[in-house]
């Protein structure tokens, strides 16, 4: 591994060939310092600017900014071309080779391999200049392959970034490092899966992702991992940022109401609406390369990682939850609706939880979801719930009359142990699965449906015949 380190840092820092990496968009990722050499170009010229407009001013260089292009547009081929370049008031010959840039089988841009070969071509002896070249090829091949696949086993742009300028970059292990974690996932997602076709299923989970991905980027957060219908993401890593845990905050806003436009993109191609709840925790973590020489993860891990999934398991669909360490960590200021305790496992003591709906300052971000109002019934109607603990059922049951209705969750009144939080089953005939979100009074308390199978909402109806 160190070998390999070693071969990286070689290729990157110090070699005397230019590289330039470029996103698929044609923007300009990457440039090195033998590629700003022989371009004559500064590092503020080109980086983040569209390849086109970088060097369209010059029509010397039209071969040169043709074959940057066509390699952009075939980006699944490899190409090699010899290209005039015109710096200054001197021309010199260039020899451009072009690399796909792959992510788990994706093809997310290309990377260039640019050599000054002036000299070369000024020979005079035939035999020797293809000498050199042969040489000169063999040597950027191992070079091309290596860089390609440096960036083949990265997700983020990020990740890559942190990679390629850090002298350790592609060293196992990892470093300590306060962030923000937000976790996502969708409610009801699994009873969805079992009535839904697997086409219309995946064409709408890729839309939802997209959808987020632009919120994610605004905000500054980096997709660590997809987990099923839910998305591990992190704030203040690889990039360092002071506002991470007020980003953090801002994106899981931003990603609640853009389910509205999520939703009616469902419903216009006749799909099921869905709904998010979002969990956020501040704290240390140790982050890092994990994994093997052949197959390398940026990897997050810790206590912190642990209780912001235990922190979006307590949400219902449209909810953003956040811990103390959280609150603490925000610099603006938070509208938060309600707050409260409750034991997490592998946690000591009780951790203190608050329900978020809005963010001041430069964000002034405000959840636009608003619960249905609930209609109240003529007569209660009496029905059994089930505690579950741990997604299985727990043997306690409570009886429970229920008092008002709607279309995202019911009132009920129960001399029963309910507890704020809890997750239960409803008696109904049909998959019907509730949160406790809010209590009243000891013996009335609001469930918020997470998950409805078929048959509710003939449930429904007879529900609102009774009003």
């Amino acid at each position: 591994m160190d070998r390999m380190v070693s071969i990286t840092k070689s290729v990157i820092a110090d070699m005397s060939e230019g590289v330039m990496a470029i996103s698929h968009k044609g923007i300009i990722e990457l440039v090195n310092g033998a590629a700003l050499t022989i371009l004559g170009r500064e590092e503020g010229e080109l980086v983040g600017q569209l390849f086109a407009l970088s060097f369209f001013d010059e029509e010397g260089n039209d071969e040169f900014t043709e074959t940057v292009l066509d390699a952009i547009r075939n980006r699944r081929m490899r190409q090699e071309r010899y290209v005039p370049y015109v710096c200054g008031k001197s021309e010199k010959r260039l020899r451009v080779v072009s690399s796909c840039l792959h992510d788990n089988g994706l093809v997310k841009g290309i990377v260039l391999v640019i050599s000054d070969v002036t000299e070369l071509f000024d020979l005079r002896d035939a035999m020797k200049a293809m000498s050199e070249i042969r040489a000169l090829n063999a040597k950027l091949e191992i070079r091309n392959k290596l860089i390609t696949e440096t960036f083949g086993r990265y997700l983020s742009d990020d990740i890559v970034r942190e990679i390629l300028d850090t002298p350790d970059g592609m060293k196992m292990g990892g470093s300590r490092r306060c962030v923000t974690i937000l976790m996502s996932d969708l409610r009801g997602f699994t009873m969805l899966c079992e009535r839904t076709e697997p086409k219309a299923l995946i064409t709408m989970l890729n839309h939802y992702f997209e959808e987020m991905y632009e919120e994610i980027s605004r905000y500054k957060g980096t997709i660590i991992e997809f987990l099923g219908d839910g998305m591990f993401i992190l704030f203040g890593a690889p990039s360092v940022t002071a506002s991470h845990a007020d980003d953090a905050v801002a994106c899981a806003i931003a990603m609640q109401n853009r389910m509205r436009a999520v939703n009616e993109w469902n419903i216009a191609r006749g799909y099921e609406p869905l709904s998010m709840g979002i969990g956020i925790n501040t704290g240390d973590v140790i982050l890092g390369n994990i994994g093997s020489e052949k197959r390398t993860k940026y990897g997050v891990m810790g206590p912190m990682v642990n209780m912001a999934g235990r922190i979006e398991s307590l949400t219902t669909g449209g909810m953003i939850l956040i811990s103390s360490g959280t609150r603490r960590a925000v610099s603006e200021e938070l509208d938060i609706e309600d707050s409260f305790s409750c034991r997490m496992k592998g946690v000591h003591g009780e951790t203190q939880i608050f329900h978020v709906i809005g963010i001041g300052g430069e964000y002034d971000l405000h959840l636009e979801n608003v619960q249905d109002e609930l209609t109240e019934l003529d007569e209660p109607v009496r029905v059994k719930v089930h505690i579950l603990k741990d997604k299985s059922v727990s043997g306690k049951t409570a009886d429970c009359e229920i008092t008002a209705v709607s279309a995202s969750q019911v009132e009920v009144h129960t001399n029963g142990a309910l507890q704020i939080y809890d997750n239960l089953m409803i008696d109904s005939g049909f998959d019907l699965y509730a949160k406790v979100v809010r209590t009243d009074s000891g013996n009335t308390f609001t469930l918020a449906f997470t998950a409805k199978g078929e048959g509710f909402d003939e449930w429904l109806r007879n529900l609102y015949s009774e009003c």
